[in-house]
């Protein structure tokens, strides 16, 4: 499956699990404040790896200067994107 709505109820059932097991591994190790959790449907939201998958990112007090808007500031990219003309954004 290609993105989140094409999963079945079973399989959404079974990603929140994983997510919440996730999130106990991450507090434990790491301790974090908060976290985002995202998922890209589509070009357009930004999908570039075709395959359903879930982002669990933990976030800690001050990691940004303003954390609102989610994670779209926490850093720059470590990988390069690129646009329809081939160009990296």
């Amino acid at each position: 499956m290609a993105t989140y709505f094409e999963a079945t109820f079973e399989e959404i059932a079974s990603i929140n699990q994983l997510i919440f097991q996730v999130k106990d591994i991450l507090d434990e190790k790491y301790n974090p404040q908060g976290y985002n959790i995202g998922i890209n449907v589509g070009e357009a939201a930004g999908q570039t790896i075709f395959h359903l998958h879930v982002h669990v990112i933990p976030r800690y007090e001050g990691d940004v200067e303003d954390p609102r808007g989610g994670i779209r500031n926490i850093k720059e990219s470590i990988v390069p994107y690129y646009g329809k003309e081939g160009n990296s954004n």
